[in-house]
């Protein structure tokens, strides 16, 4: 794709920190429909048609005339939340759409001190429901990724995800935005990222994840505008796997394009419904930014990302001698321990859910 044909970047150089404004009170007496009529009038009125914008921030265009400003941001950077709310500010956009999938969105509504003490905390409770949620291998990855994440975190003592709760917030002050989320569901791209992998790859990918100790600035942060901090550790970590970088970058490039073009479709105005091209924020990580360049224009087969195959024998074994070792462990403290509490751990929903979980499985085998 020819980007001057169809984007162009924003003016460079932020403007100064936005004023915020709330939408005005509506006089009393009003019908729905001269309401409605009155608030459209309003964001008609502050929607700038030639903004200044951050330089972090893409122009894209869509067939029927749709307007796409795509954010580009560092995940662990004050300056991308202000680009964030800058840019939505000035263009009050019909839709802003973000980088977060439903598994994540929790992250929107917390508040900064508390999203970092559950960063900094990989407990055991956090690793079952990993497990639960995608699978043993696969929980195991996420995990893996979420003690980098920690780490960025710990370093800086700076909360990840701050431009798209920015996000959330100045969407809610613009009347009529639509806030969506733009992201694959993250238990299928750790399951495609696992079956890409060879166990001995596998294996490497997990000690460099678990060693990781590298220190992090503030100032490291800022000079990844051109490419997010999360992403650059990843990629360092990840260059060995180039299928790895197909699964969790490439394939989520498409998915995200696919999510952002849903969304720049035509909006109904008032007062007769008249189709007329919609204007949308998109907030993605830098990392990302050329791949939806690269794909607005082409077509995308979105299923043939989102399959995922079957777990492999190798999985189904590691599996049941994990949850094998789990049961014989209890079988030991409850032998240690004597016979009432044999019968009370045994009357349990945890051990009955994996007794019944292992029965079909050796009926199978037998």
């Amino acid at each position: 794709m020819d980007p001057d044909s169809n984007s162009q970047d924003g003016s460079v150089g932020p403007p100064e920190e936005p004023v915020e404004e709330s939408p005005p009170s509506l006089p009393p007496g009003l019908s729905d429909r001269e309401a409605i009529e009155l608030l459209w009038q309003y964001r008609a009125q502050r929607r700038q048609s030639s903004p200044e914008l951050p330089e972090t921030v893409t122009r894209l265009i869509s067939p029927d005339g749709s307007l796409l400003y795509l954010v580009g941001t560092a995940h662990f950077s004050d300056s991308s939340k202000k680009d964030v709310a800058t840019t939505i500010r000035a263009v009050q956009p019909d839709v802003v759409v973000v980088e977060l999938c439903q598994y994540r969105v929790s992250m929107l509504k917390m508040d900064e001190s508390t999203l970092l003490k559950e960063a900094k905390e990989i407990n055991l409770e956090k690793v079952q429901q990993a497990i639960k949620q995608n699978g043993l291998m696969s929980g195991l990855m996420q995990i893996l990724l979420l003690k980098v994440s920690a780490h960025i975190t710990e370093q800086l003592g700076m909360a990840p995800g701050g431009e798209f709760r920015e996000a959330f917030k100045e969407a809610g002050r613009v009347p009529f935005c639509k806030f969506h989320l733009g992201d694959r569901p993250i238990p299928v791209t750790f399951k495609r990222a696992i079956a890409a992998l060879s166990l001995w790859q596998k294996a490497r990918l997990a000690w460099g994840l678990c060693f990781l100790s590298d220190p992090i600035s503030k100032e490291d942060v800022e000079k990844c505008k051109q490419k997010d901090l999360l992403e650059q550790t990843m990629s360092e970590m990840i260059g060995e796997f180039p299928a790895l970088h197909q699964t969790i970058v490439a394939e989520r490039d498409i998915y995200l394009t696919h999510t952002l073009r849903q969304a720049t479709r035509c909006v109904e105005a008032p007062p007769d419904a008249q189709k007329v091209p919609a204007v949308v924020v998109g907030v993605v990580g830098m990392g990302h930014v050329p791949g939806i360049e690269k794909n607005w224009d082409q077509h995308l087969n979105v299923s043939e990302i989102m399959s995922v195959a079957p777990p492999s024998q190798f999985s189904w074994v590691l599996h049941t001698v994990v949850k094998g070792v789990v049961l014989g462990m209890l079988g030991y403290a409850c032998y240690r321990a004597g016979g009432t509490l044999v019968g009370v751990l045994l009357s349990s929903d945890v051990v009955q859910s994996a007794v019944d979980n292992l029965r079909p499985r050796c009926t199978q085998v037998s």
